[in-house]
Formats: structure tokens, sequence, C-alpha cells
């Protein structure tokens, strides 16, 4: 009988990055959540073997608690953020949900291993602050993929759209609105269909909509006629999303988000984002500020805003 559920690998660390790499190639994950699920696997398959186990067969759910529990004991002590302890408990039920063909009994990080739940509070700027950073991922992207999908992340950006809300933008219309009223509408693939206003406070707003008008040029939106949402997503999208990761370092697209919001948290309240160091003794203006970048992001509720500028201080 073959070892390792015959992924091609007698080695438990490499047969799983094997099972991985073929769900990528399936369309089933993207190359970079291949890596880097790769890699959190290396980690417990290295565990593993100082446990006595070598081969994926003899993996049960019972030692990956165990592995969780260890885990936990590093949160609780300082040693590992609980979102990272987390990501490694749900790597190893990935790959054992891809070598079993799903029978895997997956292990709640949480329930079955006492790892805390994951702040929501960011504690960290996010990569796309740096505007070198973020605009070399602009050039790559369209280098890279080409000139649309590079304006949708310069208008995640610049503009603090989801990826959705930037694909789906009629920019030619946005632009015209910016240029008359200082604002945007902002109506196409927001959630739940909730429609809001962007204000245009730069240049750097107005020169990105124009790229974006250019590289739209007769279509709708910035996915091209005859191409689905679903298509561009898994296509287009994807790729700029695993360049932007790798220019940034931090969570693709949506720490564009985050990094207009610390932006503008910064313009209103005159301190740096509190995730950016920044600390604020008025918090009158603090909540001020908060309020407003839900507004500008489509959120209802001001506490979401931690998620992209940090806590309180």
């Amino acid at each position: 009988m073959s070892r390792n559920f015959g992924l091609g690998s007698r080695d438990m660390g490499t047969a799983g990055q094997y099972a991985l790499n073929n769900s990528a190639r399936d369309g089933a994950v993207s190359f970079c959540t291949a890596a880097t699920n790769g890699d959190r696997w290396e980690s417990f398959a290295a565990w593993a073997k100082d446990e006595g186990v070598k081969k994926m067969e003899n993996v049960t759910p019972e030692l990956v608690k165990e592995y969780g529990q260890e885990l936990a004991e590093k949160v609780k002590n300082g040693e590992m953020a609980a979102s990272t302890a987390q990501n490694y408990v749900s790597a190893v039920n990935s790959v054992m949900n891809i070598a079993t063909n799903n029978e895997w009994k997956s292990v709640s990080p949480t329930k079955d291993c006492g790892i805390d739940q994951r702040s929501h509070v960011r504690e960290d700027a996010p990569g796309a602050l740096d505007r070198d950073a973020s605009a070399r991922a602009v050039e790559a992207v369209r280098a890279e993929v080409g000139e649309r999908a590079g304006a949708v992340v310069e208008l995640c950006r610049e503009l603090g759209l989801r990826s959705k809300e930037a694909s789906l933008i009629d920019a030619r219309a946005a632009l015209a609105e910016a240029q008359e009223r200082g604002a945007i509408t902002v109506d196409a693939g927001t959630k739940g269909g909730r429609e809001r206003e962007v204000p245009i406070t730069s240049e750097a707003q107005v020169q990105a909509l124009e790229r974006a008008a250019s590289a739209q040029g007769g279509d709708r939106s910035m996915v091209p006629e005859g191409q689905s949402w679903a298509s561009w997503r898994e296509g287009e999208l994807r790729d700029a999303r695993e360049i932007v990761q790798e220019h940034t370092g931090g969570g693709g697209l949506h720490d564009l988000r985050a990094a207009y919001a610390c932006d503008r948290y910064q313009a209103l309240t005159g301190h740096a984002a509190p995730c950016a160091g920044g600390e604020i003794s008025d918090r009158d203006r603090d909540a001020a500020a908060r309020m407003a970048v839900a507004e500008e992001l489509g959120h209802g509720r001001i506490d979401v805003v931690a998620e992209y500028v940090g806590g309180r201080r």
C-alpha cells in the first residue's frame, strides 16, 4: 500500500504540499494559499515526527487536538497570536481533507484546542499604508495582469472600495461625478445593496479614476464585456490579489481598504491611526473620525472600524 495516501512522496511534509498544489491546479484554492498552508503543514509534520507519527494515515483528530493545545499554550504565553495558531490548525484540516477525499473529521481550533478567539482589532499597520509599496503593487499588477486589474487595485487603495465594488464601478460616470461635486456614489457590488458616498479629497483619487476610466474603455465596468463577475474574480482579480500580497506583505486587497481607512483617520484627527502608532486623547474626535470612516467604507457600525485602524487607546 502506498504511503501518505499515494500523494507522491514518502515524506509527510512534502506529501501535504503536493496535496495542496493539486488543489490549486484544480482551482479550489489559489497557489498563494497553497504555499502558505504548505508552510503551516510543514510545521505540523515536523511536530508530528517528534511525536513518532511519520505518515498521514496515522494522523488522527486526537493528534491534531494535542498539537492545537500546544499552540494554545503559546498564545497564552504571548509567543503566538491567536489568529496564527488558528490558521495553523486550519491548515492541517485543509490538507487532511484533501488527502482523505473529505472524509477527515475537522478539528476546531477554538472548541477542541482551546485557542482563544481571534481578535478583530487591527494591531499592525497595513502594508499598503506604505505609499511606495502600494504603488509598486499597482504597477506590478498592471504589468503582469493588465490595466483593468491595476485600476481595480488603485481604486481599492485610493477610495477604500471593496474589490467587487472597484470591479463593477462605472469609472467614467464616477470620474464625471467626482469632478462635478467632489464625491462619488458607490452602488454596484455593495454589501446588501447599500448605496454610499465617498468624498474626493485628493488629486490622487481623481487620477485613479481617470486611469480606471481609460482602462474601462467603452465597457460598463472594469469587468470586460462578455466576462462574468465570477470568472473575473477567479481569474484576473485572484492574480492581482496575490501580487498585492507579495508587494505589501499584508492581507491582499482588503489591506488596501485598511490603508485608505488609516489615511482618512489621520486626515480627520490629525493623528496616525492607532495600528500605526498614533495616540489621541480626544475621544470625541476619535469617535467622529471612526463614524465617518465607517460610512465611507460602507459599514453601519462604528466598532467595525477597529478592524481597519486599530482600537482606541
